[in-house]
């Protein structure tokens, strides 16, 4: 069994890892510093909410008309550029007297160039891991995200204490650009995956063909609506204990790092191919429905820690989708996978919050757990006929053996 060692040693997995932990900790930190500049500065705890996650809802503009660009530029070339167009634009965010518009315009931009990074990376990954290593490296690359957060939010808290917030931004920028070093002189250059010039023609063309395929269209809907309906859970942490949110997020980020480690590392092949994702779903959800009861603390930290183990059912459906993906079109299938997950996501904590308007916070966490199970169990039949004889992905219909 190949294990993560194995994967290190993989000559380009080194330098891919570590510009997604420096971009990684840059995003995070810049984010932490924006939303504090934004609220000391105007005051709007939404403004400073938008500031903060704006971009990731702005990833849709990038996978709706850019994302063909994934597969059709030199990943070396894409890779390095948006890590210096992050670097840039975080370091034009710390100006003083910036206006909110030109700041907000400068998030649109980082949001939607954000998308195509996402699908180059990921599409990169897929070459240059073998295909039986794949699932391990995307492993190791959300544990590397989920630990550049968990640092980024506890480090960046300190620089903006101590530096100020402009000066943190300054510090994610500067972290920006060693990422687009590392990619610079640590990668090789290789060819597109794909033909042909980049455009929103092209970008909605595939979008279109990758949604007409029902296998895949499951893939998808497993991948982001059970996943965001649980992000809506979390988001309610806040009202639901403000006084244990911090511990809450952390035993979430704890419990999302350990399924990834077991179901990259430890599950077989076999047992990735059958129901083993749909029980993951189902766990990811189960215990917020115990929230309603208002759990006493230790149980509270111990559900939300079991509950986010079964994140990792995101890893066993990006490694279907790409089984059922030609090749030319890996890195913006995975893209969409990435813009659409983190959209659902923003929606589904707005959708949360707007419930908790009306009724109580762990009575809207069950309600949006209870959500995330019906989807999941209604997605289930299909996605069990999509499996092929052997309980693997059958091979897609559009031209990939």
């Amino acid at each position: 069994m190949l294990t993560y060692r194995d994967v290190f040693r993989v000559p380009r997995f080194g330098p891919l890892f570590t510009a997604g932990a420096l971009q990684g900790a840059a995003s995070t930190t810049s984010g932490l510093a924006l939303g504090v500049l934004v609220f000391t500065t105007t005051g709007s705890p939404l403004l400073s909410a938008l500031s903060m996650f704006g971009s990731s809802l702005a990833q849709l503009l990038g996978a709706t008309l850019l994302m063909s660009a994934a597969d059709r530029l030199p990943p070396r070339a894409a890779l390095t550029g948006s890590a210096l167009f992050f670097g840039v634009g975080t370091a034009v965010l710390a100006l003083p007297g910036l206006p909110l518009p030109v700041l907000f315009a400068v998030l649109l931009g980082q949001g939607a160039v954000a998308a195509v990074a996402g699908g180059v990376r990921y599409g990169l990954l897929t070459e240059i891991l073998p295909e039986d290593a794949y699932l391990l490296g995307r492993s190791l690359l959300n544990m590397c995200a989920g630990t550049a957060q968990v640092a980024g939010y506890a480090v960046g808290g300190a620089l903006v204490a101590v530096l100020s917030p402009r000066g943190t931004l300054l510090v994610a920028a500067a972290l920006y650009l060693a990422g687009a070093l590392a990619v610079r002189y640590g990668l090789a250059r290789v060819p597109p995956r794909s033909a042909g010039r980049p455009s929103v023609a092209a970008t909605w063309r595939t979008n279109a063909l990758l949604w007409s395929s029902a296998p895949r269209r499951r893939v998808y809907l497993a991948l982001w609506l059970p996943n965001g309906l649980v992000v809506g859970c979390e988001s309610l942490f806040v009202p639901y204990a403000p006084d244990r949110a911090g511990p809450l997020f952390a035993c979430a980020a704890l419990g999302m790092l350990a399924g990834d480690t077991l179901a990259g590392r430890f599950l077989p092949a076999r047992v990735r191919g059958g129901a083993a994702s749909t029980w993951l779903l189902l766990l990811l959800a189960g215990p917020y429905l115990l929230f309603a009861l208002r759990p006493g603390p230790p149980l509270t930290l111990a559900l939300a820690a079991v509950a986010s183990t079964g994140f990792s059912a995101s890893l066993l459906f990006q490694e279907r989708l790409v089984a059922l993906t030609p090749r030319a079109m890996t890195g913006q299938a995975l893209g969409l996978h990435s813009s659409g997950m983190l959209t659902t996501q923003g929606v589904a904590a707005s959708v949360a919050g707007a419930v908790a308007q009306w009724v109580p916070a762990g009575t809207a966490i069950a309600l949006m757990a209870a959500a995330s199970i019906a989807v999941t169990l209604a997605l289930a039949p299909g996605l069990r006929r999509d499996r092929g004889p052997a309980g693997t992905a059958p091979a897609p219909a559009d031209g990939r053996a």
